[in-house]
């Protein structure tokens, strides 16, 4: 059995759009704490205790959120109290303490997606999509660090010249200026030759082959197959209002039904496989450190 990062990278960026996008777009509260408890045991699973230090920061949008949301809206029957002549009411701070539960478990997973999501990953699933978009990927991530380089190698070049000082704002702005005049005429002429490059290497013409270490395996098609069912269960559930929860004028849950319930679960099992795909391997290398 391999760990959840080792499978097949098609299957773990369909995995995480299962588990990322239905939370994105459903204010249910139990859901949304399901995802964020599911993705931190994760990244806690993966790299330890110590990701409990690096997520702990984030816990400022639930409260942010939950304060800032009651001082623009004030829909809602229950007033706590009255603020500069508006009425603060429960369900506005508890819809905000929902939206920043939401933005935590969305920044949270997103976290373990670029550790796990590295680059050569990306332009291996949007290469078998669309050859056009990984070229346009892997441009992008070769030119952007590439830029931060030539503009600090100018800005060096300017400044043992003499030409760029920082005395004050003027001359900041005047020698920024003078950067991106410099990087413009850089940046074209760059492109050209990577153009000439290209079209000299052939480029475009007839078809594309591509080469991959990644493959297929029993273990990726059964993560791909439990995604699809968990993930879809969640889904259905969410799109057929399920799960709908109102909010103004007074809070209306949708209560257990057995729809509900059986989507709590489903996305609660969908949450629980990285976490026990990475236990499961950890034990497997313990074990086999022991008989050495």
């Amino acid at each position: 059995m391999k760990s959840f990062k080792d499978h097949n990278p098609i299957a773990v960026f369909i995995y995480y759009l299962f588990v990322i996008v239905p939370v994105m777009f459903c204010t249910n509260p139990v859901l949304v704490c399901i995802s964020l408890f599911f993705g931190i045991a994760f990244r806690m699973a993966k790299d330890g205790a110590g990701a409990l230090k690096k997520l702990l920061p984030f816990a400022v949008f639930p409260v942010i959120s939950m304060i800032v949301n009651p001082l623009f809206v004030h829909k809602g029957v229950t007033v706590l109290f009255i603020l500069n002549d508006n009425p603060v009411t429960l369900e506005a701070l508890r819809y905000g303490l929902t939206i920043g539960l939401i933005i935590c478990s969305t920044v949270v997973w997103f976290s373990s997606f670029n550790s796990i999501m590295t680059t050569d990953k990306l332009l291996y699933v949007f290469g078998s999509v669309s050859p056009k978009i990984a070229l346009i990927l892997s441009m992008a991530l070769r030119y952007i660090p590439l830029y931060g380089q030539q503009i600090k190698k100018i800005r060096q070049a300017q400044q043992v010249t003499g030409l760029y000082k920082e005395d004050n704002a003027i001359d900041k702005i005047r020698g920024g200026m003078r950067i991106m005049s410099v990087m413009v005429s850089w940046a074209l002429e760059n492109g050209i030759i990577t153009a000439d490059s290209m079209t000299a290497r052939g480029y475009g013409v007839g078809r594309r082959s591509r080469f991959s270490i990644f493959g297929w395996q029993k273990s990726d098609k059964a993560l791909m197959a439990a995604t699809a069912v968990l993930g879809l269960a969640a889904v259905l559930a969410i799109g057929l209002g399920k799960l709908a929860y109102v909010w103004y004028p007074q809070i209306v849950t949708p209560g257990a039904s057995p729809a509900a319930v059986v989507c709590y679960a489903a996305y609660a099992l969908l949450g629980a496989i990285p976490v026990y795909l990475q236990l499961k391997e950890e034990a497997r290398w313990r074990s086999l450190q022991s008989e050495i």
